[in-house]
């Protein structure tokens, strides 16, 4: 048994790969859990030859049996959890009158039951972290568009608006135990999910991965008697929002996932 472990989901790409290796730098052994299989064993492949312990779990978050199987896996290989790193995402835009009820409810699941049934199943080993340490913690990646509401990503900017909200409910909730969540709030980070984007805004003018597994690094390393609720991240010389209104997108991308994480 490691002497601290952590689950990450949306784990094989971006923001949750750049924050499972910096966990694995750390010292952490790592839960890898992500949706395609394929894409979540060439991440392992790669964090391993990096050392430390590292389980692999393909999982769609939007089913609770995955959810629940995710933290039974995690429970039996590492028998603790000190962090958890809710970081699986969608984003799918439509204008409100067209916004198709699959992408709706697949876009609710994922990016904020599937944190309530987390928190939920991942209770009892969080408890017994803060009790032990009283730093355990929770990282919950929203979105810049969370923060303030753009236009054709109407429900990932509410489902995001959910998550920092949650978090905040969660610190309250939780604090007390030794708990601490914090609400990660990126605007375009350079990731497949930001490929859509990429022909309005240039990859190097993104934030990168590095610069948010960077903050849940620091985050690590507080003191029990601070928390830190919330983290926006901006590129220099802007403000929050900034998604392409509908005919900019459309022409960047007609009708486009924007990626699974």
């Amino acid at each position: 048994m490691t002497q601290r472990a952590a689950i990450v989901t949306g784990a094989s790409s971006g923001i949750g790969f750049a924050i499972a290796r910096m966990l694995l730098e750390e010292g952490y052994g790592v839960t890898l859990a992500a949706r395609r299989p394929e894409k979540l064993e060439a991440a392992t492949a790669e964090l391993s030859g990096d050392g430390g312990e590292v389980l692999q779990i393909a999982a769609n978050m939007a089913s609770e049996d995955a959810v629940r199987e995710v933290v039974a896996a995690h429970r039996d290989r590492f028998g603790r959890l000190d962090v958890l790193v809710n970081n699986a995402g969608v984003g799918i835009g439509a204008p409100v009158a067209e916004i198709d009820t699959k992408r709706l409810d697949m876009q609710l699941g994922v990016n904020l039951r599937a944190i309530v049934l987390f928190y939920r199943e991942c209770a009892e080993m969080l408890r017994a972290a803060g009790a032990e340490h009283h730093n355990a913690l929770v990282v919950n990646t929203a979105s810049i568009a969370g923060k303030s509401g753009d236009a054709w990503v109407s429900v990932y900017s509410a489902t995001k608006a959910g998550v920092v909200g949650f978090t905040q409910s969660m610190n309250r909730e939780l604090g007390r135990e030794g708990i601490k969540s914090c609400a990660l709030c990126p605007a375009f980070v350079d990731t497949p999910m930001a490929d859509w984007i990429k022909g309005s805004i240039p990859a190097e003018e993104m934030i990168r991965a590095e610069d948010v597994s960077e903050a849940v690094r620091m985050l690590l390393r507080l003191s029990p008697g601070c928390v830190i609720p919330e983290i926006i991240f901006e590129p220099p010389g802007r403000s929050l929002g900034g998604i392409p209104t509908r005919a900019e997108a459309r022409a960047a991308e007609h009708d486009r996932l924007g990626g699974l994480r």
